[in-house]
C-alpha cells in the first residue's frame, strides 16, 4: 500500500466520523450557527461599535494577562527565562493599556492583523472544505473560506481609510457566512 492509499483511507475515515459526529449533534450545529448570524448581523449594523469594543476587549484581556505575566516573573526571579517573561508581560501591559486608552490607533493596528487573520482562517476553511468534500453542503465552508481571503484583500486595498469601521463589518459578514454554512450543514444532517 502506498503512502497515498493510506492517506486517502485515512481522509476517509476522518469524513465518516465527521459525518456521524454531524448527525448526532446537529442541533448543537445549528443553535451555533443561528448565535453567529445574529452576532455578525449586529456588528454589520454597527460595525464602529464592533470595531472599537474589539480593540477594548482585547486590550482588557492583554492588559491582564501582563499583570499576571509580570506579577509571576518577580515571584520567580531565580527562574531561568526571568527577562523574556518579564519582557512579555510589560509588553502586554504596553499594548494593552494603548489599545484600552487608544482604541482607534489600536484599530488600525489591529485591523492590520486581522487581515492576517482573514487570510489565515481562509485557507483553513478552503483546506477543511476539501476534506469534507464528499459530504453534502461542503461547498458553503468552501464560500466561507474564499470570501474571507476576499476581505483579507480588502481590508489590504484600504486599510488606513475604513479602518475604525471595516474590521466591524467584515467580522459580522464572516460571521453570517460561517453561521449560515453551520445552519446549512446542521439541517441536513437533521434528515439522515
Amino acid at each position: 500500500m502506498s503512502k497515498i492509499d493510506d492517506i486517502n483511507i485515512e481522509l476517509q475515515h476522518m469524513q465518516q466520523q465527521m459525518q456521524t459526529y454531524l448527525q448526532m449533534h446537529w442541533r448543537l450545529f445549528l443553535a451555533e450557527g443561528v448565535f453567529f448570524i445574529i452576532l455578525g448581523l449586529c456588528a454589520i449594523v454597527v460595525p464602529q461599535f464592533f470595531t472599537v469594543a474589539i480593540v477594548v476587549f482585547l486590550g482588557w484581556i492583554l492588559l491582564f494577562g501582563g499583570i499576571v505575566h509580570v506579577s509571576r516573573a518577580f515571584v520567580f526571579q531565580n527562574m531561568p527565562g526571568f527577562g523574556g517573561w518579564l519582557f512579555m508581560g510589560v509588553l502586554q501591559v504596553i499594548i494593552g493599556l494603548l489599545f484600552v486608552t487608544k482604541p482607534v490607533a489600536g484599530a488600525l493596528t489591529l485591523t492590520m492583523l486581522v487581515t492576517v487573520f482573514f487570510a489565515l482562517e481562509g485557507i483553513a476553511k478552503i483546506s477543511l472544505a476539501l476534506m469534507m468534500r464528499p459530504l453534502a453542503n461542503w461547498g458553503f465552508i468552501l464560500f466561507s473560506g474564499f470570501t474571507a481571503l476576499v476581505f483579507a484583500l480588502i481590508i489590504w486595498f484600504s486599510w488606513s481609510e475604513s479602518a475604525h469601521w471595516l474590521l466591524g463589518l467584515f467580522l459580522g459578514i464572516n460571521m453570517v457566512f460561517l453561521g449560515w454554512s453551520l445552519v446549512k450543514i446542521s439541517l441536513h444532517h437533521k434528515e439522515q
